[in-house]
């Protein structure tokens, strides 16, 4: 099995199945994006969702208002998500370097890269490359531990990060005529890589049981 013939089985099986945004992440193209990515590190989404309707509620999805946030009340606001001031220190910290370097976030989304986001504090591969796919709208695969399982129980277990991204990315390049007529629109790079880590999310939630045994 390649990548494609995965996405083409996800598809058969009518992935995405939720009614969902065009990119899948809530708030695509978002500062919010950015502050999940750290947030939901450890957690459930549904406690992040709670802690972005609560930093929404104080206008602090923003970097310059996140980054002058007073770290006790951001912990306060952020506590369902768990390792409350950790998280706290290292969100204040990621605004304020978004801010000093870029400005606003529209520029930060155009001019970051991934070695820029791999040097903050708490950001490793799969926020990265979260970031830049959700919120950049870059063409980015992440590769996350629904990913990993759901490789593992095809035989796939790859030895890094990098080499198992680059397994989606051969399989889908590839075959990118074949990809487009899976489609009944034109769809993107970004849109498409965005929603295929969706299906696979999706997939492995509604499957959880069967690939409990494969669980990193």
């Amino acid at each position: 099995m390649n990548s494609f013939e995965l996405l083409s089985s996800l598809k058969r099986l009518g992935y995405l199945k939720k009614p969902c945004e065009k990119l899948w992440w809530t708030k695509s193209g978002s500062f919010a994006v950015v502050v999940g990515a750290v947030l939901t590190q450890q957690t459930k989404w549904s406690s992040v969702e709670i802690s972005l309707t609560n930093l929404k509620s104080r206008s602090l999805l923003e970097p310059h208002a996140l980054a002058n946030a007073d770290e006790y009340e951001l912990g306060v606001l952020i506590e369902k998500s768990g390792f409350k001031m950790q998280k706290a220190s290292r969100l204040k910290k990621l605004a304020r370097n978004i801010a000093e370097e870029f400005g606003d976030f529209e520029t930060f989304k155009q001019n970051v890269d991934r070695e820029w986001l791999l040097a903050q504090k708490g950001i490793g591969f799969e926020s990265a490359d979260a970031i830049l796919c959700y919120a950049c709208l870059r063409p980015v695969m992440v590769i996350d531990s629904y990913t990993n399982r759901l490789l593992k129980s095809f035989g796939y277990e790859f030895e890094s990060y990098e080499e198992s991204a680059e397994w989606f990315y051969d399989g889908i390049f590839g075959r990118w005529e074949k990809v487009c007529a899976l489609y009944d629109f034109d769809i993107d790079e970004n849109t498409l890589f965005a929603r295929f880590h969706g299906k696979i999310v999706e997939f492995c939630k509604d499957n959880a049981q069967n690939l409990k045994a494969l669980a990193l």
